[in-house]
């Protein structure tokens, strides 16, 4: 089942499921006619994206890829494969090895995550890490794993395409504080602590009254999380703040002596959500030497249209809830009382309420370059670069595959960035974060296979 574009769907379920936010080589695909770039700018775009390394921070394989039907190398339905890959003139890509509690044991079990949640996440991160050396292994002259910069240039300079293997969401990981280890050795270059919901490691940007969290329930990092910031500074693992909440990435930021980075995040001047970065935060990346991803995921871009809010709070309503407070209640049941709910009255609610947010229209390559440049003007074009989110519900108008990378070229290059800044941000200041993570590492086992 393919996830809805409104993120991150949770299925609840047995017996029910609920959401809770899914040409050539040389070809050129217009997203609007009418707003087509200049001729020159498509030109310059398509010369440098064949030049540069243009990397993605953030991307979900989706649990059927390279199975058949859903071949790496051939331009299937998710937003990623090979094939688009080389449309796009994508260099590379950070493959996300993620893994989230999808099985309820049903309708009579406590609101907490049981043993079982950890099994299936962990089964999906196998799942998915299988996925990538599996391609690897099966089309070793068009895809590689980078285990350093250098080697994610190296695979550029021979025309194959660079697999970044990160990690999001540290519940899988249960207390085993060895199996960071573990996952460096098999190649994870890059971990995320949170996802949607708190864990016993970090508290979430949304906790989740469903499976009876509140809001920075820890007070940021547990004492378990403090030694993983000290663990992954040694192994010389990126720690991704994306999805933290603020408490958390703050003491993140004061304990690593490793930059940090934001892997798929938008400044909360453009959505005021928990789940978007303030100023603060973004200058706190800034001054670790980390990285701010912006993502191209329309929901934290442009707030809801007026329309959608009202049939929202409508909604709402006939749920007994109040209006909306806030932009992030409306993008997922997150309201505290929803901890008293049953699974059929959640399970209701949330399908109608993304019914609703799936008919908002999405964002465009105009309100994407907005948020770059807004990034830029507050931390510098030295801590900004460029992330899809895609299978886990990004894609915008211009850019709704890997496929289409070179619009978010064109669009810079419309901006007036030069190409030696259009360079940083595709991936020259992640690059230069990640060997600073690596040069700082002191591993004390060998961290690469």
């Amino acid at each position: 089942m393919t996830r809805p574009r409104w993120k991150k769907t949770l299925y609840l379920g047995l017996p029910l499921a609920v959401l809770l936010g899914a040409g050539g080589y040389f070809a050129w695909r217009w997203f609007d006619p009418g707003a087509a770039y200049p001729h020159q700018v498509v030109e310059q775009a398509n010369d440098l994206q064949a030049r540069i390394v243009s990397f993605d921070s953030h991307i979900t394989l989706p649990m059927s890829f390279g199975v058949q039907g859903n071949e790496a190398d051939k331009d299937g339905f998710g937003q990623f494969d090979l094939a688009k890959a080389a449309k796009g003139r994508l260099s590379g890509a950070a493959l996300t090895i993620f893994g989230w509690p999808e099985i309820w044991n049903g309708p009579n079990a406590p609101h907490r995550p049981t043993a079982g949640f950890v099994e299936e996440a962990r089964n999906q991160q196998e799942v998915r890490y299988k996925a990538i050396t599996g391609m690897v292994r099966d089309f070793p002259n068009q895809v590689g794993i980078a285990y350093t910069p250098d080697d994610l240039r190296r695979l550029h300079g021979e025309g194959k395409f660079a697999i970044f293997i990160s990690m999001l969401n540290a519940y899988p990981l249960g207390h085993d504080l060895g199996l960071l280890d573990t996952w460096a050795a098999r190649g994870m270059r890059m971990f995320g602590f949170n996802y949607i919901g708190n864990n016993d490691w970090s508290d979430s940007s949304r906790p989740l009254p469903f499976l009876n969290d509140s809001p920075d329930a820890l007070g940021g990092l547990s004492d378990l999380g403090k030694q993983a910031v000290r663990r992954l500074n040694a192994l010389g693992v990126i720690i991704d703040v994306s999805h933290m909440s603020t408490p958390a990435l703050e003491q993140v930021a004061a304990l690593s002596r490793a930059p940090i980075v934001a892997s798929h995040s938008v400044p909360r001047a453009f959505v005021d959500i928990p789940r978007n970065l303030s100023d603060k935060e973004m200058r706190l990346i800034r001054d670790s030497g980390g990285v701010v991803q912006i993502v191209a995921f329309s929901a934290y871009l442009k707030p809801l249209t007026a329309k959608t809010q009202d049939k929202l709070n409508a909604l709402r309503h006939d749920f007994g809830l109040p209006p909306l407070p806030n932009q992030a209640m409306a993008l997922m049941p997150g309201d505290p009382v929803i901890a008293a709910w049953s699974e059929q009255q959640l399970g209701s609610y949330a399908s109608q309420l993304y019914a609703i947010l799936d008919e908002e229209p999405k964002a465009t390559l105009k309100e994407f370059g907005d948020a770059i440049d807004y990034a830029v003007r507050k931390i510098g074009i030295d801590h900004v670069g460029i992330a899809s989110d895609f299978n886990e519900g990004g894609g915008i108008e211009g850019w709704n595959d890997v496929g289409e990378s070179r619009n978010v070229t064109a669009e810079l290059i419309q901006r007036g960035y030069s190409e030696a800044d259009i360079a940083k941000l595709w991936g020259g200041n992640f690059l230069r974060t990640w060997a600073q993570v690596q040069r700082a590492a002191q591993p004390t086992s060998p961290s690469q296979p």
